[in-house]
């Protein structure tokens, strides 16, 4: 049973250690995501950059965004919400990681030749343990959000949370404990895509990899990997994605309805005020996230397992 409950341990730090080190690319996703946005204040378009023209707005891509972060707000700020982000790693990679590994254990058929699972059960298992894992964190998704797109409310109307502790507290007086839940529909959805991506298909990619003999075995096999799976998780997520981030956003008047009733009203809105294309705001970000993401996770998950497990 120790060795079930490392798995979570394990997983965990190596998530945390990834989710630091790529946490400026999640940034910029969280504030390309809402640009645009119809039921945003005024500081929507802060960020635009660029003038009107035609009728149209010229937006600012990943690296421009970035690069604003830097210039009006300080180098520091692209690391906004990063406490969020560390005790999310914590909560919902901790979770996610060791409830997968415990359920291919608990699902392995010991009668079989091989100790693998087939594709499906793995998939089964991946979806199961993103939906908890994202139950779980929740709370923390919700104040990494709020923390990183703090930027766009009006001066006297942003939060300027001071912490993620500070951000749940604020949270839970104000609006109720059930309110660290608010986008769990859409967070629990995408969680769901994103595990069975990154830990149901990153075994099959590699061993595909491996067969074909496409690139050398070892560390070139587990980045490659790594990568697709990366990609495959940004494609089906992103819509979700960019869904979650809006709810979770959205500040709600004294006496007004909110701007958006649930993730599905949220995604309409969205597509008939933006176009479907709005669905795949912060992609580039997104994709370029994931990749160098898993491969952090992946490569520290197989150092702290040599360390914590001799």
């Amino acid at each position: 049973m120790a060795g079930q409950w490392k798995g979570f341990a394990e997983g965990g730090l190596a998530s945390m250690i990834a989710g630091f080190a790529t946490h400026p690319l999640d940034l910029v996703k969280v504030r390309m995501q809402l640009q645009g946005e119809v039921a945003s204040p005024p500081l929507a378009m802060a960020l635009a950059g660029s003038h009107a023209s035609s009728g149209s707005v010229r937006r600012p891509g990943p690296l421009g965004v970035g690069l604003e972060v830097a210039r009006s707000e300080g180098v520091q700020a692209l690391y906004s919400g990063v406490s969020a982000t560390l005790l999310r790693q914590a909560m919902y990679s901790s979770t996610r990681m060791g409830l997968y590994e415990f359920l291919k254990t608990q699902w392995r058929d010991e009668t079989q030749e091989g100790s693998g699972l087939p594709l499906h059960k793995k998939v089964a298992a991946a979806l199961v343990s993103g939906a908890t894992g994202a139950a779980v964190g929740n709370p923390a998704d919700l104040a990494m959000v709020r923390m990183q797109a703090d930027w766009r409310l009006p001066v006297h109307e942003r939060r300027n949370y001071t912490s993620v502790g500070n951000a749940l507290l604020r949270m839970m007086k104000q609006d109720g404990v059930l309110s660290l839940w608010t986008g769990s529909a859409p967070t629990v959805t995408r969680a769901m895509l994103v595990t069975a991506a990154q830990l149901a298909t990153y075994d099959q990619i590699k061993d595909t990899i491996a067969q074909n003999r496409v690139v050398p075995e070892g560390l070139a096999t587990q980045v490659v990997a790594s990568v697709g799976a990366g990609v495959l998780a940004s494609v089906a997520s992103n819509p979700i994605d960019v869904v979650k981030t809006r709810v979770m956003n959205m500040k709600v008047a004294a006496g007004e309805a909110p701007p958006y009733k649930g993730a599905l009203d949220c995604a309409v809105k969205t597509v008939r005020s933006e176009g479907p294309m709005a669905l795949y705001k912060g992609f580039i970000p997104t994709v370029t996230r994931q990749g160098p993401f898993a491969i952090v996770m992946f490569l520290s998950l197989e150092q702290i397992k040599r360390v914590l497990e001799g």
